[in-house]
């Protein structure tokens, strides 16, 4: 089914087209006909399945029909977990929206950097994107009112329950109008997802969507044996023999991810490490760079790498192991998107054959172990 049967119209077609999206995902498909409709949905759908453009596109196609808002009266809210995730999903609003005949101003908020600026840009915003601490912060300085919001979306919403937002979702809940629609999509469905669930939502639209497994089909997994000593140089070998020009490396903490990066930028590779510890002007630098292919990896913790969405991204290294599987599957899930082919590399250290074995078995799939006793690393 082609998004022309969506209930969208030309202009925003036209902008899809000139986007390079050929059909819709299950959850385009499924969320995008009853948002248009009004209706309150609760989505279950795991990061990377296309859900930010199943709530753009229909809130951009509803702007189109909406009067302009009064300065400062909020018409949208997208309330999401992370810095990152803010500035992405406020670019998807931009993609789309930069094309249409009624322009719609969407700004994304989020702590870590000065609230004045964002507070001069909320000038005429009638859609946006916030973290709720920041959106909290900007409220106590009345730079937006959230008495006119029509329509709110919680992007991720367990993930803020989960980074202990639930004081501050409530406390923005209150300022929001009863009339409302809102839009709600969480990776999982556990009891504070349906505790809001009660409350927020009215009859909703119940979609879910599961397809790992295709997404894990399209990823090549390979592992590697190494001692912890030789696990740098062999980080650096797989880069430079392989030739990669853009990857994703996971690590467990901060501390780990700049040493990693010290160590790379030494040997000739362009790195730099995203995590809660750098300011959101690197963080945002980076990504940018590593996005625009301007920087060849790309070293992350996990709670960062949640924003971090790059359909064509080659490979994933796992240069620690996570704690549990399903963050390895959200993971190695950065990389082989939009039907494209990807890799996700692990490096395994004696104390961690145990646990890989146990990612193993709740994945269900394989992962080859290769032994590098005998590679030369020398140079590396």
């Amino acid at each position: 089914m082609p998004f022309s049967s969506l209930g969208l119209s030309k202009p925003l077609l036209k902008a899809i087209s000139a986007q390079s999206y050929t059909k819709p995902y299950p959850i385009q498909l499924a969320a995008i006909p009853p948002i248009l409709e009004g209706k309150d949905i609760l989505g279950i759908a795991k990061t990377g399945s296309g859900k930010t453009a199943s709530f753009v596109l229909p809130i951009l196609e509803l702007f189109q029909r909406k009067s302009v808002a009064r300065n400062r009266f909020v018409k949208a809210l997208v309330l999401v977990p992370t810095r990152e995730l803010a500035v992405q999903v406020a670019e998807v609003f931009h993609v789309f929206g930069e094309t249409l005949p009624r322009l719609v101003k969407t700004v994304a908020v989020y702590g870590g950097v000065s609230i004045n600026p964002q507070m001069i840009a909320l000038r005429d915003a009638e859609i946006v994107v916030a973290t709720p601490g920041r959106l909290l912060d900007l409220m106590a300085s009345n730079a937006l009112q959230l008495t006119e919001v029509d329509t709110l979306v919680l992007d991720e919403a367990d993930k803020m329950l989960d980074l202990g937002f639930e004081e501050e979702m409530e406390r923005i809940f209150d300022r929001l109008p009863r009339r409302r629609q809102t839009i709600l999509f969480s990776a999982t469905l556990g009891d504070a997802i349906q505790d809001i669930n009660a409350a927020l939502l009215r009859n909703p639209v119940k979609i879910e969507i599961v397809e790992e497994e295709q997404n894990l089909d399209l990823i090549r997994q390979i592992a590697y044996r190494v001692s912890p000593e030789r696990k740098g140089p062999l980080l650096r070998y797989l880069i430079k023999s392989g030739q990669m020009k853009q990857v994703l490396v996971f690590v467990s903490s901060t501390r780990t991810a700049d040493n990693v990066v010290v160590k790379l930028n030494k040997n000739g590779i362009q790195a730099a490490a995203i995590h809660s510890g750098k300011t959101q002007g690197a963080r945002t630098d980076a990504l940018t760079k590593f996005k625009a292919g301007r920087l060849t990896v790309l070293v992350a913790t996990d709670l960062i790498a949640r924003g971090i969405d790059i359909q064509l991204l080659p490979h994933v290294i796992n240069f620690e192991l996570p704690r549990s599987p399903k963050d390895y599957i959200h993971r190695i899930g950065r990389t082989g998107r939009a039907e494209a082919q990807g890799e996700a590399i692990s490096l395994i250290c004696p104390d961690d054959e145990h646990h890989f074995k146990i990612i193993q078995k709740k994945m269900g799939k394989r992962v080859e172990i290769f032994d590098t006793e005998e590679l030369d690393l020398m140079g590396y």
